[in-house]
């Protein structure tokens, strides 16, 4: 569409915009269509979960992470304690976000439970879950997660992501390191993500 302004009588401004309405249209549809499909997933996260469909939940993942990546039991045998989130859910609309609850456990047996959560920005559509294991190697670490209000990611403790990828064995090395953590789905490891920011918050069950 072209725009014509005379300005003073005798000088001209153009102001030529280009507007493919076709294009408008279809972004238009596209952002409701998916508007559409993720709004019963915002509303599932906004539905806490009971202590059991946690404690089920959590021994689903933990089952698929010593199945599906290489060198977890390591990790796990040698662990003062493990924070399992299973079913992050992430949602991104504009302004992206994620939510999950999950269970702290020390010495084979649940003893808390926790809530996750994270937001980011940028242009982003779509969601995506994942599970998320932290495990403290170290007695410090461990009790200061448990003493937190609110522990973050990279704020009040450094958390080493293990991210080789489907398929690959983690290198056992990290086991020196007082947290390490790992982000899997159905593929195994997860890579190019991150937990920094994200905040885990004891819940009462």
């Amino acid at each position: 569409m072209k725009l014509n302004f005379i300005l003073n009588g005798d000088k001209h401004m153009q102001i030529t915009t280009l507007f493919t309405g076709k294009r408008i249209l279809s972004s238009f549809v596209t952002v409701f269509i998916i508007a559409l499909l993720i709004a019963p997933t915002f509303s599932h996260v906004a539905q806490a979960a009971t202590a059991r469909e946690i404690d089920v939940s959590v021994e689903v993942a933990l089952d698929r992470f010593k199945n599906d990546v290489k060198g977890a039991s390591e990790f796990l045998a040698n662990a003062k304690g493990v924070l399992v989130i299973p079913n992050v859910i992430r949602i991104g609309f504009g302004l992206g976000g994620e939510y999950g609850e999950g269970a702290l456990i020390v010495g084979g047996k649940t003893v808390d439970y926790y809530s996750t959560a994270a937001g980011s920005f940028g242009f982003q559509i779509g969601a995506q879950s994942k599970n998320i294991v932290i495990i403290f190697m170290d007695e410090t670490a461990l009790t200061k997660f448990r003493d937190s209000l609110g522990w973050r990611a990279g704020l009040d403790g450094s958390v080493v992501l293990i991210d080789q990828g489907a398929g690959s064995s983690v290198d056992t090395n990290n086991l020196q390191h007082p947290i390490v953590g790992f982000i899997f789905g159905l593929k195994g490891l997860m890579v190019n993500l991150s937990l920094e920011g994200s905040k885990f918050t004891k819940l009462i069950k």
